[in-house]
């Protein structure tokens, strides 16, 4: 178990309910202006990998942690925009996992396995 010494007492869903307060995107096009942005800070992360990959440096943790962040900012502004409490999609989630790994599929593919 991960224990955590900084912000121990930090729910899903108050994180959802302060990253709200930064949000500043056309409400018009949040659609769009998400996926994008959650795509592009995937992209992100992933170069901060690939460069560690490539032994350019030791492994950067603050930068992925951060980029992981960024992630998660993304991630809470969608729920928010539909609905759907932080708390709600990681349950779910968690749910369909388990459901996956109880059945011996979890290392199938396809969305309905």
């Amino acid at each position: 178990m991960i224990k955590d010494h900084i912000a121990p007492n930090l729910t899903f869903n108050q994180y959802q309910e302060d990253a709200a307060t930064t949000a500043i995107y056309p409400p018009d096009n949040y659609m769009e202006y998400l996926s994008l942005g959650l795509v592009a800070e995937a992209g992100e992360f992933a170069g901060k990998i690939a460069k560690w990959y490539r032994k350019d440096n030791k492994f950067p943790r603050e930068d992925v942690l951060d980029e992981l962040g960024d992630i998660l900012w993304f991630i809470a502004q969608m729920g928010t925009e539909l609905g759907a409490p932080l708390s709600t999609i990681a349950d779910r989630n968690r749910k369909k996992l388990a459901s996956r790994q109880d059945r011996g599929v979890l290392k199938g593919s396809g969305d309905n396995r």
